[in-house]
């Protein structure tokens, strides 16, 4: 049994559509197909009592299963284009959880499935930021390599460049300029009553936990694919 303060469900939020890599979710990285390095790394966590994968796919629920995941549902459809918000599938799925168990989760965690070099404490990490009780949801980020403040720019309909976000203050170097994040998809946190109660991630009070840029690799193309192969495969070797 695994033990923690609060009861703890993780998701695997999986389509089986995808136009940036076609069936990416079941594409094999290392040996594996690329969603069930999110379920082993679910899994290892201690404070996680349930993980549960939401999919549209029989081909995803079947490959879920073999790796130790629940499925207790099929996603519907219309949760799962890519117009689909996936925070209404976040809420579609604990939904499901209350109507069968009779309860939400005290806690509820989001494990993408294209961040597969993530470790178990980066999830441990945002755990602990979220169990200190001063937010409804902790979300993995990295330190952005590019500033909008800086080096970011927008083009208007006359073709005129301009910085994205102007600073207060001239700001010569980006050095100078106010440290910003990127999101990454490692590890979502959140309180299962902000997640039903509000439509989007930002209407409550988030922090966010650092991840090292290498764990963050954030899989859509196939140029990301072949980065994340690349550096999974050196951990694999540097662990053997």
């Amino acid at each position: 049994m695994k033990v923690g303060p609060l009861k703890t469900t993780a998701f695997v939020f999986a389509r089986g559509g995808s136009k940036g890599l076609p069936n990416k979710n079941l594409i094999q990285m290392s040996g594996k197909p690329l969603i069930a390095w999110a379920i082993e790394k679910a899994l290892e966590v201690q404070r996680i009592d349930r993980v549960i994968v939401s999919t549209d796919s029989v081909d995803i629920a079947n490959v879920a299963k073999s790796y130790g995941a629940e499925v207790p549902f099929i996603r519907p459809s219309e949760l799962a284009t890519d117009e689909s918000p996936e925070w209404k599938s976040w809420q579609h799925a604990l939904s499901f959880v209350r109507e069968s168990s009779g309860k939400y989760p005290d806690c509820f965690v989001s494990i993408p499935p294209t961040s597969p070099l993530r470790e178990t404490v980066d999830i441990d990490n945002c755990l602990d930021e979220y169990l200190q009780g001063k937010c409804d949801a902790v979300v993995s980020v990295t330190e952005s390599r590019r500033n909008p403040c800086f080096n970011l720019v927008t083009k208007d309909i006359s073709g005129r460049i301009s910085l994205v976000s102007k600073p207060s203050e001239k700001v010569a170097r980006r050095q100078d300029a106010p440290v910003t994040f990127d999101l990454t998809t490692v590890c979502y946190v959140a309180n299962p009553e902000f997640v039903m109660k509000f439509d989007s991630l930002f209407q409550g009070n988030v922090h966010g936990v650092l991840v090292p840029t290498e764990r963050s690799i954030d899989i859509d193309t196939m140029l990301d694919f072949e980065i994340c192969q690349l550096l999974l495969d050196r951990k694999l070797k540097q662990n053997d």
